[in-house]
C-alpha cells in the first residue's frame, strides 16, 4: 500500500476527528490508534504536521487529535524513534505553552502526552520542560501542572529532579500574584511532597537510596513559609484549600524544630479553615496529617493547642454524615483519626472532654461525642489507657441515655455493644445499660410520620437494633450470662417492657439452655435472694397470658411457652415432668397456625386444661392459693388489653375450681366483684365466666356472694363508694347490674346439673328478672343473654327429668320488646342476635307458645333481619357515646345475627314439623326471595335451606301422604337457580334437592334412599359457578327434567302459574330461569294441560312484547313458533319486509323457524333462488355535484340474506344446511363477492343508510354455514388469522378469501369438488368483483394437493390459463399466482404444464400494464416455486435469459421484488451447475448478495441467505461453500463483521484475479439509496484491505478506494461514518 494512501486515510481520519456524532469520533479516535500502532512514527508525524498546518483548528479538535497522539505514545513508546519523541515532546511543550491564557482541555491533553513520554524518557521530557522553568520567570500554568503529575506517575524517575525543581521554584512563589498560579505551585508543592515520602518510605526500592529527609527540609521550609504566611489568606476557597492540602503534606518533611515552631500558628491556622468552606474534608486530611507529624516527633507545644483542637475536631465529629456523599464519610473517619492520635498523647485530656460534651443536651453534639467515645472503646491501641477510666465512663453514659433523640439512643446503643464487649457490664452499674436495652426493644410502632429525614430514626429500626445487640451478646460474649440470668426475667413482669416478651424470652431460653446442659448451678433460681425478680407464680401468670395471645407483642407467645418450659423446676419441682409433655404439642400448633387461621376459642380450652393439669400436679393448696392472690393482683395491669384480662379471669375461676379453702374462695370472688372495671363488656364477660367456673366446684358459696354482692353498697347511689359525678351515678351502676346479671347466666351454664333446676326460678331468675324495665343497652344485653344461658341450662337439664318452664312466655314477650325498639337502619349491637338466640332455646321448653305468639314472633324477628343494610353499610352513630364498629367486627355481628335467625326458625318449625308448619314458618321468609336488593335474597335464601335442612332432618311420616305445597315451593325457589348472586343460585339447588327428597319420603321411601335422578342435582351446583347464560340455561333444563319426573300432577297447575309470575321477576336471570322451567316443563308434562293452553298462548304473547330480556324473549318466542309453524309462508314474507336491520324480535323469530327442518330446508331453498336471479347491487350517483356511484344493495337479497344468517343460528338447521352445502357455500360466497364495498339501501321511512353492514351479512351467515356444517378446524384456523375481519374489507378481501380457501383445502378437502362446480359459472359472470373472489379462492386451491387428489386440478388449470387474458389486472395477478401455486399443491404436475407455466411466468415478468409491480411480483414468486420441480431439459435453454431478467430487480427500491428476485436467483442454481457461463453470473453478482446480508428488510436478508448458501457449490471454491453453507441459515443470526472479514480472506486466497472486479463491485454501492448497504460496503472494503497481503495490492485502485471511504466518511448517517472510519483504520 502506497504511503500516499495510508497518509490520505489518515489525513481523512484527522479531518473527522472532531464529528458531530460520539460514536463516529470514538471510531476514528479508535482507527487512527490501529493506524498508529501499526506504523507509529508515520502516524505521529501526520497528527504533528496536521497541527502545525492548521493553527487556527477549534480547541475540541486539536484537543481530540492531542488525546490520540497521547494514546499511541502510552501503547507503543517501545516502539517511537528516538527523533519522533523528541519532536513529540517539542510539539507537546509548544501545544501547551502556546497560548499564555489557560485553555484547560487544550493544555491538558498537551500536559499528557509530557506525561506519558516523561514515564519512558524522563530526561529528555524534562530537559524540555524545564526549558520553560527558567529562575526568576513565572513558568505556564501547565508547566507546574505536568511537573506535578510526572512525580505522581513516576516517583522514581522524578524525585532526583526535585532538588533542583524547588530550588528554582523557591523565588517564583514570591513571583506569583495569580490565583490560579498559586494553586498550581502549592498543588505541584502537595504532590511533590507526597512523592518524597514514598521515595523515602521505599528506599529499598529507590534508584538511589542515599536520599534522605533533610536533603529537601530548607527548600521545603522555606516553600511551607510562603504557603502558610501569604498563601493562606487567600480570598480563593479553592487555593486555601489546595494550600492547605499541601502544608499538610509538607510537615512529613519539614525539620522537628521547624515544625515545632509553626505548630502554634498552623494549627489555629488551618482549623480557622473549617469555617470558610463546605468542603471539610481536605481540611481534616492536612490536619491529620500535621497530627501526625507533632505526636511522631513528640511536640510539646502541641498540648497547648488542645483545647482548640478538641472543640473543632469535636464539631465535625458532630456534623451530620451523609453515606450516599463520600466526602462527608472520608471526612468523619479523617476526623476519628484525628481523635486517635491525640488519644496517643493525651488519652486523660481527651477522656475528659469527651464525657464532659455527653453532658451537652445538644442532639448532635451528643451523636459527636458518642462516635468518638464508641471509636476509642473499640481501638485495640487504646484499651489498656481506657481500662482505668471504665467506671468513669459507665457514669456519664447516663445521661445521653436519658435523650429523648432516637437517633441520640441508636448511638447509645452502639456505644454499649461496644462496652458489653471489654468488659463494661459486669462492673457495678451495668444493669443500666441492660435496662436501656431491654426499654427499647419494648418501644411501640411509630403511629405519627414525621417529616422527611433521610437521618431519621424510627421506633421499629431502633427496636430491630435494640432485639439483635441483646441477641448478640446473649450469645457472643460467654460472660455475661451471670449478668442476664435471672437478672433478665425482671423485665418480664412490667407492663411497660411487655412489648420487649420475645427478645427477652429467647435470650433468657438461650441462657437457660445453656446453663441447664452444662448443669451449672446458677440454673437454679433462688427467688427469696433475688429481691428484684417476680415470683414463680407471678412469671407463670404473665407467661401463661402471653401464651393466649401468642401473636401479639410481635409473636409473643411460642418464646413465652418455651420459656415456661425451661423455667419449670424453677416454678415449681413436681412440673417438670407434665410440662415437658405438654408443652411441645402446644408449641406444634403454634408453628401450624397463622395469625389469620388461629382457631382462638380451641387454644384458649387447650391452655385451661393445661392450667388444669399443671394445678393438679402442683398439689399444694397454698401454692394455688399464691398463685390465685398473684393473679387477681395482676389483673390491673392488663386495664388497657381487655382480652388478656378477660383470659386472665377464667385462669383465676379454673384456679378457684381447684381449691378446697372456701374462705379463700370466697375473698378472691369479693375482690374480682369489687375490683372489676364494670364499664368495660369484655371485662363483664371475664368476670361472669371466672365467677361461672368457680361455681362448678363452689354452687352454694357463689350464689351467696353474689346475693351478698347484690346487696351491697355497691348497688346503692353513694358518692362515697363510686366518688363520681352525681349524673354519671346511673350509668355506673347499670353496668355493676349487668355484670351481676352475666354472673347468674354463668352460674347456671357452669354450675352442676343435679343442683341447679331447683335454683333456678328463686335464685337466678328472681334476681335477673327485676331488672328487665331498662332501657339501658348494656342491661338489655346482658339480661338477654343470661336468660339464653339459663335456657340453655334448662335444656341440658330436661334431658334427664322433666320441668315445666313457667316463666317462658313472659320471658319472651320481655326480651322481644328489645329486639322492637331496635333502630332497622343498621346493626349497631347485638341485640337481635342474643333475643333470637335466646328465644331458640326457650321455645323448645314446656309450654308451648301460642299459633299467634308464634307469629308475632317471626314477623318481627324476620322483617327485623331481613330489612337490614348490606353487611358493607355503615350506619351513622346515634348518639355521641355509641361505639362505631369496624369492618371485621360488622361482619362476625351480621354472621352471628343471621344464625341466630336460622336456629330460631328451625326451633319453631318443631322436632316433628309438618307441611303446614313449614308453610306458617316459610310465608315470612317468601317475601325477601323475590326483593331486588341482593343481600335480602341471600338472606331468604339461606334462611330457606336452612328451614328444608330441618324439615328433612327431622320429618316424621306417618301415613302416606301428599306433600301439598310442594308446586308453589318450586315455583318460588326453582328461578332462584339463576339468580345474579353466585350464592343464591347454588343455596336455591339445594332447597330444590331437599324439596324433592321430602316428597320422596312422603311417597313412602326410605330415609337413606338416594334417588338418582334428584342425587344429579348436586353436581349442577358446580356449573353455577360460572354465569355464562348458556350454562345457567343447561343448567335449568336439567332441573326441570328432575322436576317433571317427581313432580306429581295434581301440582303442575300451581307450578305452571307461578312460574308465569316468574317471567316478570326483580331479576333478569330469574326471568330466564322461569322462561327455561316453563318451556321443559310444557315439553315434558304439558298434555296434562290441554285445556289451559289458550290461556297460556295469550299470557305468552302479551310476555313477548313486554319482555325485555334478550334469553327470556328466546324462550317465549320458540313458543310461539310452535304455534305458527304451519303458516311458514306468511311468517316469511313478513320477516323479510321488516325494517332493515332487523330488530331483536324478528331475529329471534327468523331464527326459531330453523328448529323445524323441513321448514328450514324449504326456506334455504327459496333464498338461493331469489339470490342467484336477483341484481345484488345498483349503481347509484354519489351526487350531482361531484360525479362518480356508489354501489348500493337491493333490498331484498339483503334481507334474505339477512334472514338465511339467522335461520342458520338455529342448530336445528343443520341436516338442511348440510344437504345443500355445496351450493349454499357458493352461493354466499358470490353473494359475499358482490357485498364486499356495497353500501347499505336507505330507509323509506328515515331516508338514511340501514346501519348495516352488507357484507358482514354475507360473511356471517357463511361462517355460521361452516360451523354447522361442523368444520371445526376450519373456522378455528380462519379465526386464529383474522380472516373474517379480512374478507369483509374491500382492501384485505382478497387475503381473506385465500385464507378461506387454504382452510377449505387443508380440512374440507371432499367438499370442494362440488363447490368449484358450482363456483366456475361465476368466472364468466358480469360483475368483476365475483370473478376476482372466484379466481381468488382457486388460486389458493392450486397451492393444495387436494386438487389432484379429488381430481379438479385440470378444471382449475384451464379456468386459470383463460383469466391470463382477463380484462382486470387483479384477475391476472391471481391467475399468475394460482399457476405458480401449482408447484406447492401438485408438484408431480409441473412438468405436464411446463410450457404453459414458463409462457405465463415470462410474460408476467414482462408486464407492462402493472402500476404496483404486483404481476411482476407474483411471476418471480411463481416462478421459484415452479422450478423446484422443473426437468432441466425444459430450463436448460433459458436459465442466462431468465438471470438476466432478474438482475436489474436484484436493487429494486420495493422490497418484494428485492426479495422475490434473490429467492429466484437461488432456485434457478440448480440448473446452472457445471455452467461455466452461470458460474460468471454467480461472482457477478456475489458482492451484490453479501452487501444486502446488512439489508434493512429482514426478508431481503433471509433470500440473500438463502441463495447464496445454494449457490455456493457454483462459486469454485470449497472454503467458501463451507462457509456459506455453515453460516448463512436463514434462522440463525449472523455477526456480519466476522463474515465478511473471513470471507475476504478466501476471496483473496482463492480469486486472487477477480479482487479488481470485487472492489470496483463494492465501490458501486459506497453510493447505494441504504446506509446499511452503504456502512456494509465500507466494512467489505476495511476487511478486504486488512487482510490483504501487499504482493496483492496492485491489483486493487487504491486511490479511488481512497477517494470513496473519504466520502463515506462524510456521509450524512453516522452508522456509515463510523464503519469508513473503521475501514481506514485497516489501512496498515
Amino acid at each position: 500500500m502506497g504511503e500516499t494512501d495510508v497518509e490520505q486515510v489518515t489525513l481523512a481520519l484527522l479531518d473527522a476527528a472532531n464529528d458531530k456524532d460520539f460514536e463516529v469520533q470514538a471510531q476514528v479516535r479508535k482507527s487512527m490508534l490501529t493506524l498508529g500502532n501499526e506504523q507509529p512514527d508515520r502516524v505521529l508525524a501526520m497528527c504533528q504536521d496536521y497541527l502545525l498546518k492548521h493553527p487556527k483548528l477549534v480547541v475540541s479538535h486539536r484537543v481530540v487529535i492531542l488525546q490520540t497522539i497521547e494514546l499511541i505514545v502510552s501503547s507503543r513508546i517501545d516502539a517511537i524513534s528516538y527523533p519522533r519523541i523528541k519532536s513529540i515532546i517539542s510539539l507537546a511543550s509548544d501545544e501547551m505553552t502556546r497560548s499564555k491564557e489557560v485553555v484547560p482541555d487544550w493544555q491538558q491533553a498537551a500536559s499528557n502526552i509530557l506525561v506519558a513520554v516523561g514515564n519512558k524518557h524522563i530526561n529528555d521530557t524534562m530537559e524540555e520542560i524545564l526549558s520553560k522553568f527558567q529562575p526568576g520567570i513565572l513558568p505556564h500554568f501547565f508547566v507546574v501542572q505536568t511537573l506535578a503529575n510526572l512525580s505522581d506517575s513516576n516517583v522514581y524517575g522524578m524525585v532526583p529532579f526535585l532538588n533542583a525543581i524547588l530550588g528554582t521554584m523557591l523565588p517564583m512563589l514570591s513571583l506569583t500574584k495569580q490565583d490560579n498560579m498559586k494553586w498550581v505551585f502549592s498543588s505541584a508543592l502537595c504532590h511533590f511532597s507526597d512523592s518524597i515520602s514514598e521515595y523515602l518510605a521505599n528506599l529499598d526500592k529507590a534508584p538511589d537510596p542515599t536520599v534522605r529527609q533533610d536533603t529537601f527540609s530548607s527548600e521545603i521550609c522555606a516553600a511551607f513559609d510562603i504557603l502558610f504566611n501569604n498563601w493562606l489568606q487567600s480570598r480563593e476557597s479553592k487555593l486555601r484549600l489546595t494550600v492547605a492540602e499541601a502544608v499538610g503534606s509538607m510537615c512529613h518533611l519539614m525539620a522537628s524544630d521547624k515544625l515545632e515552631e509553626h505548630i502554634p500558628k498552623l494549627i489555629p491556622a488551618i482549623l480557622s479553615l473549617y469555617k470558610k468552606t463546605n468542603e471539610h474534608y481536605i481540611i481534616s486530611k492536612s490536619l491529620c496529617h500535621v497530627l501526625d507529624a507533632s505526636v511522631n516527633m513528640g511536640s510539646r507545644v502541641l498540648e497547648t493547642q488542645l483545647d482548640s483542637l478538641l472543640f473543632a475536631l469535636h464539631q465535625q465529629v458532630s456534623t451530620s454524615v451523609d453515606y450516599s456523599n463520600p466526602p462527608t464519610v472520608k471526612n468523619h473517619n479523617e476526623v476519628l483519626r484525628c481523635f486517635s492520635l491525640l488519644a496517643k498523647a493525651f488519652p486523660d485530656r481527651l477522656v475528659m472532654f469527651v464525657l464532659q460534651r455527653l453532658e451537652n443536651s445538644n442532639e448532635r453534639s451528643r451523636l459527636g461525642s458518642l462516635a468518638v467515645l464508641r471509636h476509642l472503646i473499640n481501638s485495640s491501641s487504646e484499651s489498656s489507657m481506657m481500662e482505668s477510666k471504665k467506671l468513669l465512663i459507665l457514669a456519664s453514659i447516663r445521661q445521653p441515655m436519658a435523650d429523648h433523640s432516637n437517633k441520640v439512643k441508636k448511638r447509645v446503643v452502639q456505644v454499649i455493644s461496644a462496652m458489653a464487649h471489654h468488659g463494661y457490664l459486669e462492673l457495678d452499674g451495668g444493669e443500666l445499660l441492660v435496662r436501656f436495652l431491654v426499654q427499647h426493644c419494648a418501644l411501640p410502632d411509630t403511629y405519627q410520620k414525621a417529616a422527611a429525614d433521610p437521618e431519621e430514626v424510627t421506633n421499629e429500626s431502633l427496636r430491630t437494633m435494640c432485639d439483635s445487640t441483646l441477641h448478640l451478646l446473649t450469645t457472643t460474649v460467654g460472660r455475661l450470662a451471670d449478668v442476664l440470668w435471672p437478672k433478665l426475667l425482671y423485665y418480664m413482669s412490667p407492663p411497660q417492657y411487655s412489648n420487649a416478651t420475645t427478645p427477652l424470652c429467647k435470650s433468657l431460653i438461650v441462657l437457660g439452655n445453656k446453663k441447664k446442659d452444662n448443669k451449672e448451678a446458677s440454673f437454679n433460681i433462688d427467688f427469696s435472694q433475688e429481691v428484684n425478680l417476680p415470683s414463680p407464680q407471678a412469671l407463670m401468670v404473665k407467661l401463661l397470658v402471653n401464651a393466649a395471645f401468642p401473636f401479639n407483642s410481635r409473636g409473643h407467645g411460642a418464646p413465652s411457652l418455651s420459656l415456661l418450659q425451661i423455667l419449670s423446676v424453677n416454678i415449681h419441682r413436681n412440673l417438670e415432668a407434665v410440662w415437658d409433655q405438654e408443652i411441645p404439642p402446644l408449641l406444634t400448633v403454634l408453628e401450624e397456625s397463622t395469625a389469620e387461621s388461629f382457631d382462638k376459642i380451641s387454644w384458649d380450652e387447650s391452655l385451661l386444661k393445661f392450667l388444669s393439669k399443671t394445678l393438679v400436679a402442683v398439689d399444694d393448696d397454698k401454692w394455688l392459693c399464691h398463685f390465685a392472690t398473684e393473679a387477681t393482683t395482676y389483673l390491673s395491669t392488663y386495664n388497657n388489653a381487655l382480652e388478656e384480662k378477660s383470659f386472665l379471669y377464667q385462669c383465676i375461676g379454673v384456679t378457684l375450681q381447684h381449691s378446697f379453702n372456701k374462705d379463700f374462695v370466697k375473698k378472691q370472688l369479693q375482690e374480682i366483684l369489687l375490683t372489676a372495671r364494670h364499664n368495660d363488656a369484655l371485662e363483664r364477660q371475664g368476670v361472669a365466666l371466672a365467677i361461672g367456673l368457680c361455681a362448678n366446684s363452689h354452687l352454694e358459696g357463689t350464689l351467696a356472694k353474689l346475693d351478698e354482692f347484690g346487696k351491697s353498697d355497691a348497688f346503692k347511689k353513694s358518692p362515697s363508694i363510686f366518688n363520681l359525678l352525681k349524673d354519671r351515678n346511673d350509668v355506673e351502676l347499670e353496668k355493676v347490674k349487668s355484670t351481676l346479671i352475666l354472673c347468674y347466666g354463668q352460674v347456671a351454664v357452669h354450675a352442676p346439673p343435679e343442683k341447679i333446676l331447683n335454683r333456678i326460678d328463686q335464685d337466678i331468675l328472681g334476681c335477673i328478672s327485676k331488672h328487665f324495665n331498662t332501657k339501658d343497652l348494656t342491661m338489655k344485653l346482658s339480661l338477654i343473654q343470661s336468660v339464653g344461658l339459663v335456657a340453655k341450662a334448662i335444656s341440658a337439664c330436661v334431658k334427664k327429668q322433666g320441668y315445666v318452664f313457667s316463666r317462658k312466655q313472659e320471658l319472651i314477650a320481655l326480651i322481644q320488646d328489645f329486639i322492637k325498639a331496635e333502630p332497622a337502619d343498621g346493626l349497631r349491637t347485638s341485640v337481635r342476635h342474643l333475643v333470637m338466640r335466646t328465644c331458640a332455646h326457650l321455645i323448645p321448653l314446656d309450654p308451648a307458645l301460642s299459633e299467634n305468639e308464634t307469629f308475632d314472633l317471626l314477623k318481627v324477628c324476620v322483617s327485623s333481619v331481613f330489612s337490614l343494610p348490606p353487611e358493607t353499610h355503615t350506619p351513622e352513630k346515634m348518639t355521641k357515646d355509641e361505639e362505631v364498629l369496624d369492618p371485621k367486627q360488622r361482619k362476625a355481628l351480621y354472621k352471628d345475627t343471621l344464625s341466630s335467625l336460622h336456629e330460631l326458625l328451625s326451633s319453631v318449625l318443631g322436632k316433628e314439623p309438618t307441611p303446614d308448619a313449614l308453610q306458617s314458618v316459610f310465608k315470612h321468609v317468601e317475601c325477601g326471595l323475590t326483593s331486588t336488593l341482593d343481600h335480602e335474597r341471600e338472606r331468604a335464601i339461606s334462611a330457606t335451606a336452612h328451614l328444608l335442612n330441618h324439615y328433612l332432618d327431622n320429618m316424621t311420616v306417618k301415613n302416606m301422604m301428599s306433600f301439598h305445597n310442594l308446586g308453589a315451593l318450586l315455583g318460588r325457589l326453582s328461578p332462584r337457580c339463576s339468580d345474579p348472586q353466585l350464592v343464591v343460585r347454588a343455596t336455591a339447588i339445594d332447597c330444590v334437592y331437599l324439596l324433592l327428597y321430602i316428597q320422596l319420603r312422603y311417597e313412602g321411601f326410605a330415609l337413606d334412599y338416594k334417588d338418582g335422578a334428584v342425587e344429579g342435582l348436586l353436581p349442577l351446583k358446580s356449573q353455577l359457578e360460572n354465569p355464562d347464560h348458556s350454562v345457567l340455561y343447561k343448567t335449568c333444563f336439567e332441573l326441570t327434567k328432575v322436576m317433571s319426573k317427581r313432580l306429581p300432577q295434581q301440582q303442575m297447575t300451581t307450578l305452571v302459574f307461578m312460574l308465569f309470575e316468574g317471567l316478570v321477576d326483580s331479576q333478569t336471570n330469574c326471568c330466564r330461569a322461569s322462561s327455561v322451567i316453563l318451556n321443559t316443563l310444557l315439553k315434558n308434562r304439558g298434555g296434562g294441560l290441554q285445556e289451559m293452553v289458550p290461556e297460556m298462548l295469550e299470557m305468552l304473547h302479551v310476555r313477548l312484547q313486554s319482555i325485555t330480556e334478550e334469553q327470556v324473549r328466546v324462550a317465549v318466542g320458540q313458543t310461539v313458533l310452535i304455534m305458527a309453524s304451519q303458516h311458514l309462508q306468511t311468517v316469511l314474507n313478513t320477516l323479510a319486509n321488516q325494517p332493515l336491520p332487523y330488530d331483536s324480535w324478528t331475529s329471534e323469530m327468523w331464527m326459531a323457524l330453523g328448529a323445524d327442518p323441513i321448514v328450514a330446508h324449504q326456506i334455504i331453498e327459496i333464498v338461493m333462488e331469489k339470490l342467484a336471479v336477483m341484481a345484488p347491487y345498483v349503481d347509484k350517483k354519489e351526487s350531482m355535484i361531484r360525479g362518480g356511484t356508489t354501489k348500493v344493495a337491493t333490498n331484498k337479497p339483503l334481507a334474505m340474506t339477512c334472514g338465511l344468517k339467522e335461520l342458520l343460528l338455529n342448530g336445528q338447521s343443520q341436516e338442511p344446511a348440510l344437504s345443500k352445502f355445496s351450493q349454499l357455500f357458493s352461493c354466499l360466497l358470490v353473494r359475499l363477492a358482490s357485498s364486499v364495498g356495497v353500501s347499505a339501501p336507505k330507509d323509506n321511512a328515515t331516508k338514511r343508510s340501514a346501519a348495516i353492514h352488507v357484507a358482514g351479512v354475507a360473511a356471517d351467515a357463511l361462517r355460521i354455514l361452516l360451523a354447522r356444517a361442523q368444520l371445526d378446524e376450519v373456522l378455528k384456523r380462519l379465526d386464529e388469522e383474522k380472516a373474517w375481519d379480512a374478507i369483509k374489507e374491500q382492501n384485505a378481501h382478497i387475503t381473506g378469501v385465500t385464507l378461506l380457501a387454504r382452510a377449505m383445502a387443508k380440512h374440507a378437502g371432499p367438499r370442494l369438488p362440488a363447490i368449484v362446480e358450482c363456483l366456475c359459472p361465476s368466472l364468466n359472470n358480469i360483475y368483476e368483483c365475483q370473478r376476482i373472489t372466484v379466481t381468488a379462492f382457486f388460486s389458493e386451491l392450486l397451492n393444495h394437493h387436494v386438487a389432484t387428489e379429488l381430481m379438479f386440478i385440470d378444471v382449475l388449470m384451464n379456468n386459470m390459463m383463460e383469466r391470463i387474458a382477463d380484462p382486470c389486472c387483479t384477475v391476472r395477478m391471481l391467475a399468475v399466482r394460482g399457476l405458480g401455486n401449482i408447484a406447492v399443491g401438485s408438484p408431480e404436475k409441473v412438468n405436464k404444464y411446463a410450457k404453459e407455466l414458463l409462457a405465463a411466468m415470462s410474460s408476467g415478468m414482462e408486464e407492462k400494464d402493472d402500476p404496483g409491480k404486483l404481476i411482476i411480483l407474483e411471476a418471480m414468486s411463481g416462478l421459484s416455486k415452479v422450478l423446484l420441480y422443473l426437468d432441466k431439459k425444459n430450463v436448460h435453454l433459458l436459465v442466462v435469459y431468465i438471470f438476466m431478467k432478474i438482475k436489474p430487480f436484484l436493487e429494486s427500491d420495493n422490497d418484494d421484488i428485492r426479495c422475490a428476485s434473490i429467492h429466484l436467483m437461488g432456485k434457478l442454481s440448480k440448473f446452472g451447475s457445471g455452467e461455466p457461463i452461470f458460474k460468471d453470473q454467480i461472482h457477478n453478482v456475489l458482492v451484490s448478495l453479501l452487501l444486502h446480508l446488512v439489508d434493512p428488510n429482514a426478508h431481503v436478508v433471509k433470500a440473500c441467505k438463502y441463495a447464496m448458501r445454494v449457490c455456493a457449490p457454483m462459486v469454485g471454491s470449497e472454503q467458501i461453500t463451507a462457509m456459506f453453507q455453515n453460516h448463512l441459515h436463514e434462522d440463525k443470526s449472523l455477526h456480519y463483521g466476522e463474515f465478511i472479514n473471513d470471507l475476504t480472506k478466501y476471496l483473496i486466497q482463492d480469486f486472487p484475479g477477480m479482487l479488481n472486479f470485487y472492489h470496483i463491485s463494492v465501490l458501486q454501492f459506497f453510493k447505494s439509496n441504504w446506509s446499511e448497504v452503504r456502512a456494509g460496503a465500507a466494512m467489505f472494503i476495511g476487511f478486504l484491505l486488512g487482510n490483504l497481503p501487499e504482493e496483492h495490492y496492485a491489483h486493487l485502485n487504491m486511490g479511488t478506494i481512497t477517494q470513496g471511504l473519504v466520502m463515506l466518511l462524510q456521509d450524512p448517517d453516522p452508522v456509515v461514518r463510523v464503519k469508513a472510519a473503521e475501514a481506514m483504520g485497516r489501512f496498515h
